[in-house]
């Protein structure tokens, strides 16, 4: 578990999340940027079962985001793809209507590339959002990710093909 002092709490998904994961999957926001949707409890809890694989095949590695002062899931972070041989993943993330602009997602974006970099070794570590997703931008931004262009058509969300900033982080880059 990440965030034992203080900030969100980075945890691994529980079945007794699948709530949570419904819920997300009705949320227009998530929806739209990260075309999750939920066919109810069952398919949550088989969405949980399949991030601990994506664990153990070293594919992936997604936590639950909770505040500090409890443990519910109030979002989800991690990262998409992670290659350990090359040393590179792509995070990503949703927070709950009621979560958002807190500062949470922030700090467990720090706190998931920090741990990345220290624990794991990994070199480069990038984050991918639509350009008409300016929320995610300014976490990019305030995560210490280096915005480093646009990439044309390069990912499909619920309306469509979307333009993309890619930003950064690489061993090296000051937090």
């Amino acid at each position: 578990m990440l965030g034992l002092r203080s900030g969100p709490v980075l945890r691994p998904w529980a079945p007794t999340d699948a709530g949570v994961l419904v819920a997300a999957g009705q949320d227009p926001s998530i929806r739209q940027w990260n075309m999750l949707a939920v066919d109810g409890l069952e398919d949550a809890h088989r969405r949980i079962a399949r991030m601990r694989e994506r664990w153990q095949e070293e594919s992936g590695a997604i936590w639950a985001v909770a505040r500090p002062e409890g443990g519910e899931a109030v979002g989800l972070i991690g990262w998409r793809q992670i290659n350990l041989v090359e040393g590179n993943a792509e995070l990503l993330y949703w927070l709950l209507p009621s979560a958002r602009g807190t500062g949470l997602v922030v700090e467990a974006v720090k706190r998931l590339s920090a741990w990345g970099l220290e624990e794991l070794g990994l070199h480069r570590m990038s984050l991918v959002h639509s350009v008409e997703n300016p929320a995610s931008c300014r976490v990019a931004e305030k995560a210490g990710y280096l915005h480093e262009g646009t990439m044309r058509s390069a990912v499909l969300h619920a309306d469509g093909w979307h333009d993309v900033h890619l930003h950064g982080f690489v061993q090296g880059d000051s937090r």
